[in-house]
């Protein structure tokens, strides 16, 4: 039947082709960037507005990010308490439709929506949720009845000018995994994100009063300090197991603060001088969970310049990177800093594109995501300019996560090709087509060469969607006759090539 259409369909058994070195960049490499909702910092501009502009507006973000060959978005759905979804557990996010339990005016599923544009454009979607985070202020009149804060109001403790949820609290824990639960199940997301908000960060002369949690569920009479990361790591581990119940495809990825401790502070912690430490007053400890495989990636914020004295970048990208095991190391940059702090490093136009450099230089890092979406979309355009050409010029996939052993898949067969006058439609018979997320065409100058899938001859990535058959565009392949198809499925395992040799179009089937 393929003889019919004039192609001759190959397959490669050797893999040794897809692992060469790459001088246009890595093959894997993750570049994220967050995309902040809490008081709307990038999305949308203000809750309230007319749905379809809030739409304008995500695309226009995906679209910038597109240009710069990013390969994930990491979009904050909930913000305190609330929800950028309809759930059974949180209140509509007022950052979304103006005000907080009420449904945005539209008749689509925003984060369904969310979810598949950033899919259509080859994005990875994360599902950033902050876990702790009751309310962002004490105005609580502005507040739905059917927030936490109202529903179980045992479950909070004001600390500065915010309302936590006490992590010491079981029916805590309980309730947000449900709440995770609920999102896992319901969506399509790529992978969960928690940021760096555990217990809070310190304010001098207050107290986090979780003394009644402390005394009545402290049953291996642990130090307070222990008893709180004990906490954060009861919740970080039932929401990896979950995951991997649910959807073992999915990832957990966690953004801490970069500085575990200090060295004065131990031995181990790195040659900083930070003011605080994620160990010691946020109470997390993700040495701890890449020890025990409960995450499959973890992200440093490290938004301090190369040189810093109390906080060097370079120096805590070596220190990460030795401490690094089972999971997948990224760095968090920051690039709302640029010409806009005292540290005036910030001024010079390579500081971020260094940062960048020097981790893709560091073996044991596999990515960057920026905070946040709007830093590089209003100005900047030398910087933006220089990470497109010298840095992201050509395309990279998002890395699978080490946690996960994924078996070869079964490759599908090529039922047909159509010519439709602009585009080829190409129809594959597939064993499994849910497992499948894209599909990435590569072009051959010579076939009668080892085959490369190098990023500098990769044409075009398209979102299956559960469709057996995707169209190409003529002007992609030009006068090339000679491309290279692979398959990524959804634990981001991409397939050996299909090379397909195209006759000319006078030979296609052209039934339409």
């Amino acid at each position: 039947m393929l003889k019919k259409f004039g192609v001759l369909l190959v397959l490669l058994l050797s893999s040794c082709s897809l692992i060469r070195h790459q001088k246009a960049g890595p093959k894997t490499e993750f570049r994220a960037v967050w995309i902040a909702t809490v008081v709307n910092i990038d999305w949308p501009k203000r809750g309230g507005d007319p749905w379809e502009k809030q739409k304008e507006e995500y695309v226009r973000i995906l679209n910038f990010y597109k240009r710069l060959n990013f390969n994930a978005v990491v979009v904050q759905i909930r913000t305190a308490g609330d929800a950028f979804y309809e759930s059974d557990f949180s209140p509509w996010s007022r950052f979304l439709s103006g005000a907080e339990g009420i449904a945005p005016e539209t008749d689509q599923n925003p984060l369904e929506w969310l979810i598949k544009e950033a899919h259509i454009r080859g994005f990875e979607f994360h599902a950033w949720l902050n876990p702790y985070r009751a309310t962002f202020d004490l105005n609580t009149d502005i507040l739905s009845k059917s927030h936490d804060y109202f529903q179980h109001p045992d479950w909070m403790i004001k600390y500065g000018k915010k309302y936590y949820y006490n992590p010491g609290l079981p029916e805590v824990q309980q309730h947000l995994v449900s709440v995770i639960d609920e999102v896992v199940t319901q969506y399509d997301v790529d992978a969960i994100h928690f940021d760096d908000y555990f217990y809070p960060y310190k304010i001098k002369d207050e107290i986090f009063n979780d003394s009644l949690a402390y005394s009545s569920f402290n049953q291996h009479k642990l130090s307070l300090e222990d008893w709180r990361r004990s906490n954060i790591d009861s919740l970080v581990k039932q929401v990896h197991q979950l995951i991997k119940e649910r959807k073992p495809w999915v990832q957990f990825g966690i953004s801490p603060f970069g500085v575990w401790k200090n060295i004065a502070a131990d031995p181990k912690g790195s040659n900083t001088q930070a003011g605080q430490t994620t160990y010691n007053d946020l109470f997390a400890d993700p040495l701890l969970w890449m020890d025990n495989k409960w995450i499959d990636y973890l992200v440093p914020q490290i938004y301090w310049s190369l040189k810093l004295p109390v906080a060097s970048h370079r120096t805590l990208i070596d220190w990460w990177a030795e401490n690094q095991k089972n999971a997948n190391l990224y760095i968090g940059n920051g690039p709302y800093k640029i010409r806009n702090n005292s540290d005036k490093a910030w001024y010079k136009m390579k500081e971020l594109p260094k940062q960048l450099q020097l981790a893709r230089k560091t073996k044991a890092v596999k990515g960057n995501v920026f905070f946040s979406a709007k830093s590089l979309m209003s100005g900047n355009e030398d910087v933006v300019k220089y990470i497109k050409n010298k840095l992201y010029y050509y395309p990279a996939s998002p890395p699978a996560s080490p946690l996960i052993a994924v078996q070869e898949q079964t490759p599908p067969e090529l039922s047909n090709i159509i010519d439709n006058d602009n585009f080829l439609k190409f129809t594959f018979n597939f064993p499994n087509i849910e497992n499948i997320r894209f599909v990435t065409i590569y072009t051959l100058k010579n076939p009668k060469k080892p085959i490369s899938t190098k990023p500098e001859t990769r044409i075009a990535q398209i979102f299956l969607d559960n469709k057996n058959s995707f169209n190409l565009g003529k002007g992609l392949i030009a006068d090339n006759k000679n491309i290279a198809i692979t398959f990524t499925d959804k634990f981001r395992k991409e397939s050996k090539p299909i090379v397909i040799h195209l006759n000319q179009t006078d030979q296609y089937d052209t039934k339409k």
